[in-house]
């Protein structure tokens, strides 16, 4: 039987309630490892579960937010500096990016807190974490305001990606689960995945089939 809540029960709960229910309501969520510098050289490092594709060209990803204050130190380093690092979040390494979620003082580094490692490639401005499977170099683009709840966007553009080998297709196509990328559902649940099937380009009236 199902359960009906509505816009007047959802906007009377507790706070922490629907926070929590809502940020359930999407399903499951890219999470990731967002590492930044700033400056003077002091590292930061935050976990985001709200990373979206923009588009593939130019290769486009976005970030959503929250409101200030409370400061982000994530987003003064990347407008600051204009360069930051995805890090996908793996079963190995999970619990220590939840922990990147409390509240540092800025002249901490999470990396520090969290014993991840904190590594620079190619000349690259923003440091990357060592124990991530998969890592993306990104340039910031752009910086959208959303009025409507006080939330930024933030564009980047991706400029060098680090993954294991085996991990794509002949057709580009990147195997996460391969790397032992986790998702996420909420704010502090995290899942493995299993993939039930690589489908074929969708076309009017011809079923898809199975992608080896």
């Amino acid at each position: 039987m199902q359960k009906h809540i509505s816009f007047s029960e959802i906007m009377n709960m507790e706070k922490q309630e629907r926070v929590h229910f809502i940020n359930s309501l999407g399903g499951f969520k890219s999470v990731s490892l967002l590492a930044t510098v700033n400056n003077y050289g002091q590292t930061n490092l935050a976990i985001f579960s709200s990373i979206f594709h923009i588009g593939s060209n130019p290769p486009l990803i976005a970030v959503i937010f929250r409101p200030n204050p409370p400061e982000r130190d994530t987003l003064r380093n990347i407008l600051e500096t204009g360069f930051y690092t995805i890090n996908h979040i793996n079963e190995n390494i999970y619990k220590q990016a939840h922990q990147t979620s409390a509240r540092y003082d800025a002249d901490i580094s999470e990396f520090d807190v969290s014993n991840l490692t904190s590594e620079y490639k190619n000349n690259f401005k923003a440091p990357f974490v060592k124990e991530s499977n998969i890592q993306l170099g990104v340039e910031f683009k752009e910086k959208i305001e959303i009025t409507i709840n006080n939330t930024i966007m933030i564009i980047g553009e991706i400029k060098e990606v680090y993954f294991p080998e085996n991990c794509q297709s002949e057709d580009g196509f990147l195997d996460i689960e391969k790397a032992n990328t986790i998702t996420c559902s909420g704010l502090d649940s995290y899942h493995k995945t299993i993939r039930l099937d690589r489908l074929s380009y969708a076309k009017p009236n011809k079923e898809p089939t199975s992608i080896l």
